[in-house]
């Protein structure tokens, strides 16, 4: 078996197209680059399936606790939709060292940033940001009803596979803070009507926004969000539930 060389530290896998990984997976492209690790597809050679696979740095990924925990996580909120479903956790060696794999599905669609970025200037209207919103909040509110939460909600890290009357989303890249607390679910609500604030436009166009609006943004701070939504359960409810005048 290799041997480990700890001292050293990869920075980054660069592999290529066509690249065997396991023994069984092959290197289709690069996804995407992280703190933790690299992401990329995969076509699962016994079946010509695509998967999506996060190669964890060893030094982010010591005796692989990280890696392990979320796939522990990830099995535990396997029935929420919202989530990218997690497959098999695989090994490598890699320069002599050991890396751990959390292969998943892979999902087609693009990312809210790019999506957001090809309407008209560069926003979504009201209607469409309350659409987001909701879709966002009733798929949050399954992960915080187990107790769990996102950890790393932004435009980057959701997926838009669908788009009509309603969103149809992914969310990928979960973070890591330990054990779930309130101080991590409240981070996920907060985050969550950021996401709704910078998706209509942000500062720029917060003061020509209608007062039901600006009673879900709360001026994005922090105290009064908090005070109004300790959960995303709490933002689904009043978008159902709220008066407009």
């Amino acid at each position: 078996m290799p041997k480990t060389t700890p001292s050293r530290r990869i920075k980054q896998f660069r592999f290529t197209p066509g690249t065997t990984v396991a023994g069984k997976y092959t290197i289709v492209s690069l996804l995407g680059t992280g703190w933790e690790g690299e992401v990329y597809t995969l076509r699962e050679q016994g079946t010509g399936i695509l998967r999506a696979a996060k190669f964890f740095f060893p030094h982010r990924n010591r005796r692989s606790r990280t890696s392990t925990f979320y796939a522990k996580k990830l099995h535990k909120l396997r029935h929420c939709p919202i989530l990218i479903q997690y497959h098999t956790h695989e090994t490598i060696f890699f320069e002599g060292q050991r890396v751990h794999v959390l292969v998943s599905e892979y999902v087609e669609g693009e990312l809210l940033s790019r999506f957001i970025a090809r309407q008209p200037g560069q926003r979504l209207s009201v209607f469409q940001g309350l659409h987001l919103l909701h879709t966002l909040a009733a798929g949050i509110e399954g992960i915080h009803y187990l107790h769990e939460y996102h950890g790393d909600l932004h435009d980057e890290n959701i997926i838009i596979r669908r788009y009509g009357l309603s969103f149809d989303l992914k969310l990928v890249d979960m973070f890591h803070w330990g054990s779930a607390s309130p101080e991590n679910i409240h981070e996920d609500v907060f985050n969550l009507i950021r996401i709704f604030y910078d998706s209509i436009g942000g500062a720029k166009h917060y003061p020509e926004h209608p007062p039901e609006v600006k009673a879900i943004c709360c001026g994005l701070k922090r105290s009064l969000i908090l005070k109004k939504f300790r959960n995303a359960g709490h933002i689904r409810q009043y978008l159902e539930t709220m008066q407009w005048h």
